[in-house]
């Protein structure tokens, strides 16, 4: 699942908030936009959001920002995306209005991307806004797996995952 913007930046408010928070000055909205490179009209959206939903305070005028209203371990990943997010609909038959997929009663990938969900959204259940802004516990970071590239084959692409209809062949190095 991709996140939308949305809720990239509605984290990000709230991580940069929660650095901050012990700071006498409270952080603005154009502040932390200036620090992520974001359209200030935007975050001010975000911002009015994230207050109507009782993760941020805002204070207008001079000496005015954004303070979080619950401590950053208070708050938990998995609820704002719930929040921001508008669709966990990953195929067309999570939707009962809109489906029209004719093997409905024999396909379970319904049943195993709904499974896959339930865990991406249990992981970030288990993380709040504080386990964000932490340092890295890890002794190294995870490395990136490189994903074997599709091969073409009359055009249209085929998985390369040991099942293509013909195998690549290259020369061998002698």
């Amino acid at each position: 699942m991709r996140l939308t913007q949305w809720t990239d930046y509605s984290l990000r408010m709230l991580m940069y908030c929660a650095i901050h928070q012990e700071r006498p000055r409270a952080p603005t909205v154009g502040e932390i936009a200036e620090a992520h490179g974001i359209s200030r009209s935007h975050l001010t959206k975000i911002a009015m959001t994230l207050a109507g939903v009782g993760l941020l305070e805002t204070t207008r005028g001079r000496g005015g920002g954004l303070r979080l209203l619950k401590p950053a371990d208070q708050i938990r990943v998995g609820d704002v995306v719930r929040m921001t997010e508008t669709d966990f609909n990953l195929v067309e038959c999570f939707d009962a209005d809109s489906n029209s997929c004719r093997i409905v009663g024999n396909c379970r990938l319904k049943s195993v991307l709904s499974d896959a969900m339930s865990a991406y959204l249990a992981v970030l259940d288990n993380a709040s806004i504080a386990d964000l802004i932490q340092p890295s516990r890890r002794k190294s970071e995870p490395q990136l797996v490189s994903l074997p590239q599709p091969v073409r084959t009359g055009g249209r692409p085929v998985a390369s995952l040991g099942m293509d209809p013909e195998p690549q062949r290259r020369p061998a190095v002698v």
